[in-house]
């Protein structure tokens, strides 16, 4: 019979490792018996006053929420707000004739976009901020050059003050019209994270493809944080 060298230790261990691991933690995650990384929540925050639950002092926080808006898609139909209750989104300001920063965005936001194709709880909000140019036609034939997917990105346009104070008020972003420069309009980069519950939940430069990365991944901890409510 021929002699048969027994498995070095390290070996087995290996193999255990490939074996058991991907399972324990695919347990962990689903049964919610972890301590799962939560994203921040950004803005203004108010302390409320302190309640007795189960005989122990419970702080809780008010936390910054988007407040409700209304405008129109670039297919002519009025977008509410309210039609985001169970979604998690992205948002952007931005306009048609930009030539700086607006192409690398929108081209970042076509990879969140192809990612998240098959997933209805996650949208892309494109506001525009000269909606004086951006007409809902204009909007129209920029989504189709960036194949926006209907119901999945809506590009937003409507009254320009309001687009305005959404911006700052609302995401905390710069948008303003300029007095003179390169372009009529500056806005910022940034790409915003929101959660169903109208927080936002993350920051991300919207020219930046690692960034961007990075955002992609962190849908999935925000939904993994839904899950395990």
């Amino acid at each position: 019979m021929p002699f048969v060298k027994p498995a070095s230790p390290w070996k087995i261990l290996v193999v255990l490792v490939i074996l058991f691991v991907p399972a324990i933690s695919y347990y962990l995650i689903s049964t919610g018996k972890n301590n799962f990384r939560k994203l921040a929540i950004y803005g203004p925050r108010e302390p409320m006053p302190v309640q007795v639950v189960g005989g122990k002092d419970v702080a809780d926080t008010i936390y910054h929420t988007v407040p409700a808006f209304s405008f129109t898609d670039h297919h002519g139909k009025v977008f509410d707000s309210s039609m985001l209750d169970t979604s998690i989104y992205i948002a952007e300001f931005f306009f048609t004739s930009c030539k700086t920063i607006c192409p690398d965005m929108n081209r970042n936001l076509q990879s969140v976009q192809n990612k998240y194709k098959n997933d209805p709880d996650v949208k892309i909000l494109s506001f525009t901020v000269d909606p004086e140019t951006d007409s809902v036609p204009v909007l129209a034939s920029y989504a189709k050059q960036h194949h926006a997917i209907d119901g999945k990105w809506f590009f937003l346009t409507g009254d320009q003050a309001k687009i305005f104070e959404l911006a700052r008020s609302g995401y905390f972003l710069a948008a303003v019209q300029n007095a003179s420069g390169p372009e009529e309009f500056s806005h910022s980069e940034q790409l915003v994270l929101v959660d169903r519950d109208k927080r936002i939940r993350g920051y991300y430069d919207g020219t930046d493809d690692l960034d961007v990365s990075r955002l992609m991944d962190e849908i999935k901890v925000l939904q993994w944080e839904y899950k395990n409510l």
